[in-house]
């Protein structure tokens, strides 16, 4: 059975290459000096026929199984004989709900995916992803022309990186709460206009929106909220009933005695040295 097994598995990898239904298999090296080749599986992504895509039709290339050390930048030039590449995009996991996405942030992002990842190649043209289903390999990742930095080299270049730029990240702060606020606005708008307003069934929607705008608590406010809270729960309580209750009440006492005797220590000591002590 054993032999059989890897006589069938010798057949099948002298036909090619083992993929995924639907999948081509382009093989990619880190380096010449690398023996093994790294396979990247690829196909046209296809939505179903009604549903919104974020991606253009026929011109988008699906890539699974992309290794770490493949930027987006590799990943363009190693597709780029096959026509232009417009933009690619690296994710953890593939697009499920096809809704509006964010622009990226070069300050604020998650941190990097450490394992393999998928990304969305866009050609400028549609022959752009038939070229790159029939490309055959192995491409080359790292070349003398583009050498990939790795170890303590990709390191340094990471910790220079994260060091930002002042003005530019002044902008995108900017430019990031001039789009919040016109969202809020345009929510605060929506919701007055709504408000009052039955639906199509004769319901009014009920907001938290009153007459007279509630004041944003201070902090002596809050401690005093605090501490009537704490006097109903200790009228509500049954004062002194449990053993643990009389233990606490005397350590209590104890601590309060041993903080006025350090209050009276210290005012003892500054009437000392402003040599107004008169101790009779």
């Amino acid at each position: 059975m054993v032999a059989r097994r890897r006589k069938r598995a010798a057949r099948e990898s002298e036909k090619g290459i083992l993929s995924p239904p639907g999948y081509s298999a382009i093989p990619i090296k880190f380096s010449e000096k690398q023996q093994s080749s790294h396979y990247l599986y690829v196909r046209e992504h296809k939505v179903r026929e009604g549903t919104k895509s974020s991606w253009p039709q026929k011109r988008t290339l699906f890539v699974l199984s992309v290794p770490p050390y493949c930027t987006e930048e590799c990943l363009s030039r190693l597709l780029s004989p096959c026509g232009p590449v417009q933009s690619v995009e690296l994710q953890e996991k593939p697009d499920l709900a096809e809704s509006p996405k964010e622009p990226k942030s070069k300050f604020f992002h998650p941190k990097p995916v450490p394992g393999f990842q998928v990304a969305y190649v866009v050609f400028q043209k549609p022959r752009g992803v038939s070229a790159a289903l029939a490309l055959k390999g192995p491409l080359l990742v790292s070349t003398e022309s583009h050498p990939v930095k790795s170890g303590i080299h990709k390191w340094i270049r990471d910790y220079a990186d994260s060091v930002p730029d002042p003005e530019a990240l002044r902008v995108e702060v900017d430019t990031f709460m001039e789009t919040y606020d016109e969202k809020m606005a345009e929510e605060e708008a929506k919701a007055k206009e709504e408000e009052g307003v039955p639906d199509e069934e004769g319901w009014v929607k009920v907001t938290r929106r009153g007459r007279r705008p509630v004041l944003p608590r201070t902090e002596a406010a809050s401690l005093r909220v605090l501490e009537r809270e704490k006097r109903k729960r200790a009228r509500k309580e049954l004062l002194n009933f449990y053993a643990w209750q009389h233990r606490e009440t005397k350590m209590e006492h104890l601590a309060q005695l041993r903080k006025k005797f350090q209050e009276d220590k210290q005012r003892i000591e500054l009437m000392r040295a402003q040599r107004k002590f008169r101790p009779y």
